[in-house]
């Protein structure tokens, strides 16, 4: 697959290796390093650029149309592909959960809109057919010629771009912190890291089986279970920092987000990225920690702050 490197859309230099002193940790050896994918792109950011990119790629070369895609009120997702695809120059199409939406429900669907996605508003019973494939091959039918991308980019394209990161690092990693959701980001992390690295992966899901999601993703992706199994020794979940759940957060969370822009200027969102900082430097107290290489892998999502930020009348990043 060609990967049109010199196409600015897969441009990927502003993602920065970042190294942090946090001097409690310093003091322990602990060197602290943030892959800063968040500044890939203001709207197509993070995890969301790597699991577009070769998505995107196979809608140019195969001379779809567009693209179609599902999301929530808020989601990233949606944005990300609707920015993606307009800089691409091809239509798209975003099943939103929620009937009782319009485009103007909210600034993420408001841009979308603009961008010029296709919103259509379908009811949450429908949405959870988003993963079936009868259900899925209707709509490709009724959409002619567009190319269907999993919610969140979750499918093998999506994580063969998120094998890409370590392409990026020059630095050799003991332990890698990531967020999760669809598990696709950390099974391309997990399946491009160094031999001798730990992945520690932080569900964003309350009661989100993180090994089993992740064997079932492997296993499509290898067609072998023992291996898939095997590739899973080196994970580790850390379940307990989820703050109630997908899409929750507390007033302790939107401080800590705030006190790590203040100290640190880094940008945390409170659906993904600053649970699972939170939930990196809550483990890192532990004395096995000590001078550990350590890679937190920043996966974007910051445009949801605006959302939040307003509706809690408050300021989360402020100089």
């Amino acid at each position: 697959m060609n990967t049109e490197t010199n196409h600015p859309l897969f441009d990927t230099s502003l993602s920065i290796l970042q190294e942090i002193n946090i001097p409690r940790f310093t003091a322990r050896g602990i060197k602290l390093y943030i892959k800063r994918d968040d500044l890939i792109h203001e709207e197509v950011s993070g995890n969301k650029w790597r699991k577009l990119k070769y998505n995107l790629l196979q809608v140019q070369q195969g001379n779809y149309t567009g693209v179609f895609t599902f999301g929530g009120a808020y989601s990233n997702h949606l944005l990300a592909t609707a920015s993606a695809a307009y800089r691409a120059k091809i239509k798209s199409i975003g099943f939103v959960r929620g009937e009782e939406l319009t485009e103007n429900s909210n600034n993420t669907l408001e841009r979308c809109a603009e961008l010029g996605m296709q919103l259509i508003f379908i009811s949450r019973g429908e949405y959870a057919l988003r993963n079936d494939k009868q259900y899925v091959d209707e709509l490709k039918s009724e959409h002619t010629n567009f190319y269907f991308v999993p919610e969140g980019g979750g499918n093998y394209l999506g994580m063969v771009g998120c094998q890409e990161i370590w392409k990026e690092i020059n630095k050799p990693v003991d332990e890698v912190f990531v967020a999760q959701g669809t598990t696709t980001t950390s099974c391309g992390l997990l399946l491009g890291k160094p031999a001798k690295s730990k992945l520690h992966v932080i569900p964003v899901l309350k009661g989100f089986d993180a090994y089993e999601e992740m064997l079932n993703k492997l296993k499509w992706f290898l067609f072998q279970e023992d291996l898939a199994k095997e590739l899973l020794e080196d994970v580790i979940v850390h379940p307990d920092y989820h703050f109630g759940g997908y899409g929750k957060y507390t007033p302790e969370l939107l401080a800590f987000i705030q006190e790590m822009y203040t100290y640190y200027k880094i940008p945390l969102d409170p659906i993904y990225t600053a649970k699972a900082f939170y939930g990196m430097l809550h483990e890192l107290e532990s004395k096995q920690y000590d001078n550990k290489q350590v890679l937190f892998v920043h996966t974007g999502g910051i445009q949801v702050c605006k959302e939040i930020e307003k509706k809690n009348n408050i300021t989360l990043f402020t100089n």
